[in-house]
């Protein structure tokens, strides 16, 4: 008989961790970034789960758990992600409804997967032993000098790729693109990242103008929303430049319509934001189907183990500001060697534990179940 691990009791908490300083991409500012993290527990296991969002995901979860979660099989995972589905439909189910049960869905996956004894790439079933991940940061608020210290030192680390930001000011944008193309010698692919700053025209100018340097990915050249213009960019962009976007993803329709619409050379996920491992792996066999890569969204800790799974997965940005949270919060964060990423699989679960000790200072919301 399959074995039954009925979900008894939960905890949910929030924290918020500043910068080293403050922080900019092509549309947005921040100082701070605030993790969600669930815990539930079954069969005398603890899974883990989280995503990054506001404190406010932390509320949307207590609510989803103590309606949709408590009290239920940990491994009818369908059943529980479908009904929490349901329960926030009212809410708004893109956003911050989303993250919840981004966060939540993670935790029972690495629940399930404890209480079998296996890790999440024995459960899901492996793919690959590695995923190559780029380094990822290069903020605009950054000095000239911070930036290609940054950039080179991610390529001195073994990174093939690494990602810069851009979209304030065009002009200056293809200045510092040229100034880190020239520091990192043809040695490491550049990637840039317009988080949807530009409109389609200045888009397609630039992406002229870098075309013949090392820039072979241009992330959101305009908004995730747009996806007339992004098909633009993929149709006339120079031939190795790749058009990414799909970090915004928060339900699976969020995916189709980006791939009937022929808006993306590469589809991007975020398991933190898209439904968490269930959703994930959706999109991953969306991917498969159509014949695209899929690349993980930040988290890397989290998508590790996923893109190891997922047959069409290209890589994964190892984000400066994750993976510095994801080593300071928890016990088994994955780290890189020469740009690789390889997931513990001797641990069950993700292999992940929170130090709550060293997290306590940054608690913003705690929440046991009774």
């Amino acid at each position: 008989m399959a074995p039954h691990a009925i979900i008894t009791s939960a905890q949910i908490s929030a924290y918020t961790i500043p910068t080293e300083m403050p922080e900019a991409d092509g549309t947005a500012t921040w100082k701070a970034t605030t993790i969600v993290v669930v815990e539930l527990s079954a069969g005398g296991q603890s899974g883990l789960g989280y995503t990054y969002s506001h404190k406010s995901a932390a509320v949307a979860a207590q609510d989803l758990v103590e309606s949709e979660v408590v009290g239920k099989d940990a491994f009818d995972i369908p059943g529980i992600h479908h009904a929490m589905d349901v329960f926030c439909r009212n809410w708004g189910r893109p956003g911050i409804a989303s993250t919840a049960i981004s966060a939540i869905d993670v935790a029972l996956w690495d629940l399930k997967a404890r209480v079998l004894d296996r890790s999440i790439v024995d459960l899901l079933g492996k793919a690959r032993g590695s995923i190559q991940g780029y380094g990822s940061g290069g903020f605009t608020s950054y000095t000239d000098t911070q930036l290609l210290e940054q950039m080179t030192g991610w390529a001195h680390d073994g990174f093939p790729a690494v990602k810069m930001k851009i979209g304030r000011n065009a002009a200056d944008d293809i200045r510092r693109i040229k100034a880190v193309c020239r520091a990192l010698k043809g040695k490491t692919e550049l990637y840039i990242d317009a988080n949807g700053a530009y409109d389609r025209k200045l888009a397609l100018a630039v992406s002229e103008q870098v075309g013949d340097l090392d820039v072979h990915w241009f992330e959101e050249p305009v908004s995730s929303d747009d996806r007339e213009g992004l098909r633009l960019l993929v149709e006339r962009t120079p031939a190795l430049m790749k058009i990414a976007a799909g970090e915004y993803i928060y339900v699976l329709d969020d995916a189709r319509l980006l791939i009937q619409a022929q808006a993306i050379d590469v589809l991007q996920a975020d398991v933190t934001r898209c439904g968490g491992i269930t959703n994930f792996m959706k999109i991953g066999s969306l991917c498969e189907t159509y014949h695209l890569p899929l690349s993980a969204h930040t988290a890397p800790s989290l998508h590790a183990p996923l893109c190891c799974a997922a047959v069409p997965a290209l890589n994964l940005e190892y984000f400066f500001d994750h993976q510095r949270v994801e080593r300071m919060l928890f016990e088994g964060a994955i780290r890189p060697d020469r740009g690789l990423l390889r997931p513990d699989e001797s641990a069950p679960g993700l292999g992940l534990a929170l130090k709550r000790q060293d997290a306590q200072q940054f608690e913003t919301f705690n929440w046991h179940s009774t």
